[in-house]
């Protein structure tokens, strides 16, 4: 049997991580401990500010790759499974260090950074308080421009699974991307899936989200805020009953409540890992990376699910969204391969 692999579509994100304090927080205008979206001149304000900040102890900032399908794709790498990213990057300091970093980490890096006058590559400039705090401030950048014209049928060829990530789906030119993707999956023989991501993202564009897995998608992981949101349902239960009659594969995490697997009509709930959250950043990035590698295995919905509660409890016992144990030795230790 050929060894399964997995490609990704998503938003290529350079994480920029510093160290701060409160007073320069408040100095910068920034608020504390949440995710906002900002436009282009305010990320190079913040930039040039965290480039200046050499308070006391304070040390340069890290460049990290990120953003949530590369997160997935890095941890099915670092379980043995080879990955291949998809995503937009500039041709500039940030784009080349996102590329090379991924690479360097085992996942291809299928397109070139792009040249030319056009947009930088997307970045989320992250301040750290000395409370754990992070106060994120995200520049979309060229990423969210992926279109179909980046996604190659030869890159295809061999490859098992595709996972896409729903922030994409916010323009028209991510829809084609996505419809492309998955038909080149399917002529090679593969299965595609994507994540809901985000309840927001899915009120703005339900319509086409709903057509997405009813049709291409065999399986779609979400939570129970974008499952709901999805049908228009306060019910979870009927909003899963809905999906799984629209979809093969049906996943529901539910915060630290059982998951809830649905394939072709059979139904498993498996528990979460209990531990004590450090971060919970990367958790749903981290359950989808262990869920896939079970899937792309041959594993049981049941045994991948519990593959999937494995990787988000880990992740979330340490800062960071990438798992930084191996997480496959835990796999082996309970029995699941």
């Amino acid at each position: 049997m050929t060894t399964p692999y997995v490609i990704g579509i998503g938003n290529a994100v350079m994480d920029v991580i510093s160290p701060t304090d409160d007073a320069r927080l408040d100095a910068l205008g920034v608020q504390k401990g949440i995710m906002q979206l900002i436009e282009r001149e305010r990320s190079e304000y913040l930039m040039a500010a965290q480039a200046d900040d050499h308070g006391p102890g304070r040390a340069q900032a890290r460049l990290v790759p990120g953003g949530s399908v590369a997160n997935t794709l890095a941890g099915i790498g670092a379980m043995g499974l080879k990955t291949a990213f998809i995503g937009r990057v500039a041709d500039d300091a940030l784009g080349l260090s996102y590329a090379e970093q991924t690479e360097a980490g085992g996942t291809v890096f299928v397109n070139p950074p792009v040249g030319g006058d056009q947009l930088p590559t997307s970045r989320s400039i992250i301040f750290v308080t000395p409370d754990g705090e992070r106060s994120m401030n995200t520049y979309l950048g060229i990423s969210a421009e992926l279109g179909p014209e980046d996604v190659s049928p030869s890159v295809f060829q061999g490859a098992g699974w595709l996972f896409l990530e729903g922030y994409l789906f916010d323009k028209p030119k991510g829809k084609d991307a996505f419809l492309k993707a998955a038909k080149c999956c399917h002529e090679a023989g593969g299965q595609a899936g994507i994540a809901l991501s985000d309840p927001f993202c899915v009120d703005r564009h339900r319509a086409d989200f709903r057509k997405l897995v009813a049709g291409p998608m065999d399986y779609v992981i979400g939570n129970v805020h974008e499952w709901t949101s999805l049908y228009q349902t306060e019910d979870l239960e009927a909003a899963l009953a809905q999906a799984s009659a629209d979809c093969g594969t049906v996943i529901c995490t539910r915060s630290g409540d059982d998951a809830i697997l649905i394939r072709d009509g059979a139904r498993v709930t498996v528990p979460v890992n209990k531990v004590v959250p450090v971060d919970a950043t990367g958790a749903g990035d981290q359950f989808a990376a262990g869920l896939i590698f079970g899937l792309a295995r041959g594993a049981s919905l049941e045994a991948a699910g519990r593959m999937g509660c494995i990787a988000a409890a880990e992740v979330i016992g340490h800062v960071g969204p990438r798992p930084q144990r191996e997480i496959r030795r835990e796999f082996e230790a309970q029995g699941l391969i």
